[in-house]
C-alpha cells in the first residue's frame, strides 16, 4: 500500500489521548479477559448491542479528567500525506480521511463524520471504561472509534497475521463500518447478547467486513479536499494480507488457537474465518455497499 506524496493530512478527525490518564479503565466484559476474550465479545458490548446504547456495560460513563485530546505532536509529524508511508499513526490518519470521504460520497448528507480516539493503556468512553486488551472498537453512545495502535503489533505477534499498512486500514475501515451501521440504524436489528453462527451479532460483523472491502475497492480513487486520492496504490499482496488477517480474527480461529482449543459455534459473535474472508472479498470485488446486506440472506458462508 502506498500513499500519495506531497499532499496534506487532516488530523482533525483524531483525538490523540495517548500518554494521558484514562482513569481506572474497566476491562470490557469483566477484568482479566485480555485480548482473546474481548475480541469475541467487544462488538456485542460496545458496537452492536443495545440498539446504540451502552449495551452490556451498563450505565454510561462520562469522559474522565485528563482525557482532553492533544493533536499538536500528531499534526507536526503528519504534515505531508507521504508521511503515511513511513508512520503507522500517519497512515491511520490518512485511512480515516479516505474512509470518511468515501462514505460521505456514498451517503451524502446521511453520513455524519466522526472521530477516532488514539489511547494507550485505558480509556473512558460513553460506553464505559476499556483497556488496550479490548482491541479497536466503536462506541455507538458517543459515536467514536477507539484504538490503541499497539493492537497492530498484537495482531502480528499474538495472532500471527502478516500485517502491514493495508491490514491496519482494513481494521479502521471495519470500525467505521460500525459507525455507518449506527447511522443507518442497522445495529438496532441485533438483540443484545445474541450469539451463534447466524446471529444478528455475526451478521453485523460480517457486514462491517464487507463495508471495509467496498471502501478498499474505491480507495485509490476517493478524492480528498484537494481533489486527489490520498491512497495511490493497493496491491494484490495487500488484499491477500487483509484476507489473512480476516481469517485470524474469525471466531473459530480464535477459539481453537488462542482460546480453549474447541470450536463452539453457539458462542460465535464475529463469524468464522471463512465467513470474514468471504464478506470482505464480496465488498472488495463488488465495490457496492448495497451488496453487503448480510441480514437479507440465509447464506452467510
Amino acid at each position: 500500500m502506498r500513499y500519495r506524496e506531497g499532499g496534506s493530512l487532516d488530523t482533525s478527525a483524531v483525538r490523540d489521548r495517548r500518554g494521558m490518564s484514562g482513569g481506572r479503565g474497566l476491562a470490557v466484559g469483566g477484568g482479566g479477559l485480555g485480548l482473546v476474550g474481548v475480541l469475541i465479545v467487544v462488538v456485542l458490548q460496545l458496537a452492536g448491542g443495545g440498539g446504540g446504547s451502552a449495551g452490556a456495560l451498563g450505565a454510561l460513563a462520562g469522559l474522565g479528567q485528563g482525557e482532553t485530546a492533544d493533536n499538536a505532536a500528531l499534526e507536526q509529524s503528519c504534515a505531508d500525506s507521504g508521511d503515511a508511508n513511513d508512520s503507522v499513526e500517519c497512515a491511520v490518519v490518512a485511512d480515516i480521511e479516505s474512509i470518511q470521504d468515501y462514505w460521505s460520497g456514498v451517503l451524502g448528507s446521511g453520513y455524519a463524520p466522526t472521530d477516532t480516539v488514539f489511547f494507550s493503556g485505558s480509556v473512558q468512553t460513553a460506553c464505559g471504561g476499556a483497556t488496550s486488551g479490548s482491541g479497536p472498537f466503536y462506541c455507538p453512545a458517543d459515536q467514536l472509534v477507539y484504538i490503541d495502535l499497539s493492537f497492530f503489533d498484537t495482531l502480528q505477534e499474538q495472532f500471527g497475521a502478516q500485517g502491514g499498512l493495508f491490514v491496519n486500514a482494513y481494521v479502521i475501515a471495519h470500525e467505521y463500518g460500525h459507525h455507518v451501521q449506527n447511522l443507518l440504524g442497522t445495529n438496532r436489528r441485533v438483540d443484545p447478547g445474541e450469539t451463534g453462527p447466524t446471529s444478528g451479532t455475526v451478521r453485523l460483523e460480517l457486514q462491517a467486513d464487507c463495508y471495509a472491502g467496498a471502501w478498499a475497492n474505491h480507495a485509490e480513487t476517493v478524492p480528498d479536499d484537494s481533489g486527489e486520492p490520498l491512497i495511490a496504490d493497493i496491491t494484490d499482496e495487500d488484499i491477500a494480507r487483509a484476507l489473512d488477517a480476516a481469517a485470524r480474527i474469525g471466531d473459530d480461529f480464535i477459539q481453537e488457537n488462542l482460546g480453549s482449543g474447541t470450536v463452539d459455534q453457539d458462542a460465535f459473535t464475529h463469524g468464522s474465518s471463512e465467513q470474514r474472508q468471504r464478506w470482505f472479498r464480496a465488498g472488495y470485488e463488488g465495490g457496492d455497499p448495497r451488496g453487503c446486506d448480510t441480514f437479507a440472506t440465509d447464506d452467510l458462508g
